[in-house]
């Protein structure tokens, strides 16, 4: 996912912005598994929502889902 993230970035069409704020990456092994595993989350909703024309897309689909995820997750961080 995050090659991907580098492949939309050099042709200008991301910033994932959400997925920066998290500060975490994936050689970032002093990051708990729930820290990692919303980050996923959160970088694939960013990945879906740029490779999405509408919400009824497949793409469009899996963006709502991993936003779903993403916030099912930052809930389990709380915890």
């Amino acid at each position: 996912m995050v090659q991907m993230k580098k492949f939309f970035e050099e042709k200008g069409r991301g910033e994932f912005s959400q997925y920066q704020s998290l500060q975490i990456s994936p050689i970032h092994v002093h990051r708990s598994k729930a820290e990692h595993k919303h980050a996923i989350f959160v970088l694939g909703k960013e990945i879906a929502s740029i490779m999405a024309h509408d919400e009824f897309s497949g793409a469009g689909r899996t963006c709502v889902r991993m936003q779903e995820l993403a916030i099912r997750t930052m809930d389990e961080l709380v915890k």
